[in-house]
């Protein structure tokens, strides 16, 4: 049996779509709420009630369970997130409930970019739980990867979002010089599956991205093109544009962009090119061959739907 903590995430539901098609049985936490989880539709797939803090419960979900995906996260809350409570103490929680379980396998998505020294909570939270994971003596795989993209990623979706909601121009942090390496959804859970079955991966650290470096310039002229609109890019002071999102956020329950965005742009994040096809033998995808899904929706409704609507 495998447990995906953050199942009902963007990664998570197509983690558990490729487990569930590769004949794994699959178990996914479902944190208390009042709101419906997102798990993947016609997916068959246990569920289990627990908090990343509550140990007790983690236990019970845990009965049967030899291997643990660690997806769960909260920076999509974006200025609301609780990095060292979520990110670092509740790896630590789960971390203990597994040594007690006696579970083999431990897989933890992390960022290109993770360092205990960095300026930025998100890439010091991560490396902090790495820490954490290293030292607990599971049998742990680390996943450091890019910006993941696909259907509902917060990200294209959200430049997607603001692109056509906004006329004539968008705001650009700095000078959108700095470089990403997106990798694809369905890219990067295949190297997840493939990699529990291959006992050369157990304790490594791998950093995963997508076959090209690219600005958010370059990003950005990507999706107008799929969308097939034209904006002004105009560059403006990361500090205020800082000050814009935090407010944005704080005014807008379910604002498209996040905090966290600005963290992920303010510096390179690339890795080798050649590590997913050497280590993973997998070709991954370029950017503009995946957008497709960018034409199937209408977004500026989108944003002005959920601008409002009560944060699940």
């Amino acid at each position: 049996m495998i447990l995906v903590t953050g199942g009902t995430g963007f990664i998570g539901r197509a983690l558990i779509r490729h487990l569930v098609e590769a004949g794994y049985q699959v178990r996914t936490l479902i944190r208390p709420s009042q709101s419906s989880p997102r798990l993947p539709k016609g997916v068959p797939v246990e569920v289990a009630l627990a908090a990343l803090s509550d140990e007790r419960s983690l236990r019970a979900a845990l009965v049967g369970v030899d291997t643990i995906y660690h997806l769960a996260g909260v920076e999509r809350s974006g200025v609301e997130a609780d990095l060292l409570d979520v990110d670092v103490r509740g790896t630590l929680t789960v971390l203990s409930a597994a040594a007690n379980a006696g579970v083999d396998r431990f897989f933890y998505l992390s960022h290109l970019g993770a360092d205990r020294a960095s300026a930025y909570p998100i890439f010091k939270a991560k490396a902090i739980a790495e820490e954490h994971i290293r030292r607990s003596g599971l049998d742990a795989t680390i996943m450091r990867t890019g910006i993941v993209f696909g259907p509902n990623d917060g990200f294209t979706t959200g430049l997607a979002q603001l692109l056509s909601a906004i006329p004539f121009f968008f705001l650009l942090p700095g000078d959108g010089s700095s470089l990403m390496q997106p990798i694809w959804v369905e890219d990067l859970v295949t190297c997840m599956v493939w990699a529990l079955d291959e006992n050369v991966t157990r304790n490594q650290t791998y950093e995963l991205g997508g076959p090209e470096f690219l600005t958010l310039s370059d990003v950005l002229k990507t999706i107008l093109a799929q969308l097939g609109i034209q904006r002004r890019i105009v560059p403006f002071s990361p500090p205020y544009m800082r000050a814009l999102t935090v407010m944005v956020e704080y005014m807008l329950p379910n604002s498209p962009v996040s905090i966290y965005w600005l963290d992920y742009l303010a510096y390179n994040r690339t890795c080798s090119l050649d590590t997913i096809p050497r280590v993973f033998n997998l070709m991954p995808s370029r950017m503009s061959h995946q957008l497709g899904y960018l034409n199937e929706r209408n977004w500026r409704r989108e944003l002005f739907r959920s601008a409002f609507r009560r944060k699940q």
